[in-house]
């Protein structure tokens, strides 16, 4: 499994339509409108590099209000309950 984090800037009229629409996309998990440099955020859960060659540039890319996507691909995750599992590590139950 590949997740992306695809930065997307949209244009301003339009961006509760276009999130929507990225939002149907295969593959895309979720959509977040933001402030600051981008308007949209998607995270992307695909099965390969191949699909996000697929799913960006052919499918998001082509999403009528989209201006500019920045693709960010995630190497490892980390959560509250990952870095608590990993401290009980050697530690007894008694």
């Amino acid at each position: 499994m590949v997740t992306a984090i695809v930065l997307i800037n949209a244009a301003t009229d339009s961006i509760p339509e276009t999130a929507q629409a990225i939002a149907d996309i295969d593959g895309v998990s979720e959509v977040y409108s933001c402030a600051g440099d981008v308007d949209l955020v998607a995270v992307l859960r695909v099965a390969g590099h191949e699909r996000l060659a697929e799913v960006i540039p052919a499918q998001i890319g082509k999403v009528p209000g989209v201006l500019d996507t920045v693709t960010h691909i995630a190497f490892r995750s980390y959560s509250r309950a990952d870095t608590e599992t990993a401290f009980d590590i050697g530690l007894d139950d008694d």
